[in-house]
């Protein structure tokens, strides 16, 4: 299998830690979507990551479509979301308010990153800011001291965590230190994981500023 995309990207780095904890090996196309749009387009129309190639050439967009099929690839038992009842309401929960997180501050990051100055519209940032401030006063309340579904690092776990190093190096006033004390506790615990340690981005890996 072939993982296109960078890891600054969370939803990259959400599906390269769930294929390393479930031992499952992988090649990686690195590939940027703003220098190599063209060639990001002929493998998903859309021109997004993540992408997955599967060995027999299929390919999979979307990082919930992709790990969907990871869970099926490994089975029930040893999938990453629970297959039914409260526990995956509880880890589908989690992952849609981490995951709306990440969408607002990349929504904020691509503002000032790639728009002009002269053409911020502060109120959207305003409104974003507001949204992502109360997902993560939600999150924070929730978080657990260990794992979210027990002593296994499962699929709200990663989520949360990848969004919440995001936040940390993409848009750091938004996630001041002591604001969200059990999400930074949550963070640090998630990062000293290997396979997050492994999908760290490179420093190369970035977005690019606006001209």
């Amino acid at each position: 299998m072939i993982l296109v995309g960078q890891y600054d990207s969370p939803y990259v780095r959400r599906v390269a830690i769930a294929l390393d904890l479930l031992g499952l090996p992988f090649e990686r196309d690195t590939r940027s979507v703003f220098a190599d749009a063209e060639a990001m387009r002929r493998i998903n129309p859309l021109g997004r990551i993540p992408s997955l190639v599967l060995d027999d050439g299929e390919v999979l967009i979307d990082s919930a479509a992709i790990l969907d099929h990871i869970d099926e690839m490994v089975g029930p038992s040893r999938a990453l979301v629970p297959p039914s009842g409260a526990a995956r309401r509880q880890a589908l929960q989690v992952i849609a308010l981490a995951s709306g997180a990440v969408d607002k501050a990349g929504a904020v990051v691509y503002e000032r990153a790639l728009r002009p100055a002269d053409k911020i519209h502060q109120p959207w940032l305003d409104r974003c800011a507001q949204q992502l401030a109360s997902a993560l006063q939600a999150l924070d309340g929730m978080s657990p001291s260990g794992w979210f579904l027990g002593s296994r690092l499962m699929q709200p776990d990663i989520m949360l965590g990848v969004m919440l190093f995001y936040l940390r190096h993409r848009a750091p006033e938004m996630f001041p230190p002591g604001r969200y004390p059990a999400l930074e506790g949550f963070s640090d615990r998630c990062e000293r994981e290997p396979a997050f340690q492994k999908t760290r981005p490179a420093p190369d890996e970035v977005m690019p500023a606006s001209a």
